[in-house]
């Protein structure tokens, strides 16, 4: 059991250490990379799952930001996380709004499901705009500290490299 433990952990590390990777070889100035990230992260929490890529990779090429992270942080929300993130949002939210759960009708009438459909859908929208708002501020900070405190440590290895280099006879 525990070395089932520790393989996933291995593997958790190894696929964040990839993203960094991804995030911190780009070619492009960090607020550029940072904001890709943040249209990403704005996308995968607002937008259904299954269309973000249709608005989060547009709105990158237009902005002139990281397509790369524009598409891997709309992966906030996958096939895995929208089982909790999805009904989290609409309770929080409905609960909010309407001052109770969504529940269920007692009595199933055209009505009763166009008006639980409405509350319902609302609540998804707009809980999914709040979790936005929420995370994409952070992961435009994030992404543009990593990726300039990357590239600090590599201009100061190339420093101490090429010094290395020059005070050898």
């Amino acid at each position: 059991m525990k070395s089932g433990r520790k393989g996933w952990w291995r593997k958790t590390k190894a696929f964040f250490r990839l993203l960094r990777s991804k995030m911190v070889r780009e070619e492009m100035p960090p607020n550029r990379i940072a904001a890709g990230w943040a249209i990403g992260m704005f996308a995968g929490c607002s937008i259904p799952f299954g269309f973000q890529l249709v608005v989060s990779i547009p709105l990158a090429i237009i902005t002139k930001t990281s397509k790369v992270g524009a598409t891997v942080a709309t992966f906030v929300t996958n096939p895995v996380t929208i089982f909790f993130i999805y009904p989290a949002q609409t309770w929080a939210v409905h609960r909010v709004l309407f001052g109770s759960s969504p529940n269920l009708p007692s009595e199933w009438t055209w009505e009763t499901l166009r008006a639980l459909a409405g509350r319902t859908i609302a609540s998804f929208f707009i809980g999914g705009l709040v979790l936005a708002a929420l995370l994409t501020p952070p992961t435009y900070f994030l992404v543009k500290r990593t990726v300039v405190a990357h590239r600090e440590r590599r201009r100061l290895r190339a420093e101490a490299a090429a010094a290395a280099e020059g005070a050898r006879p």
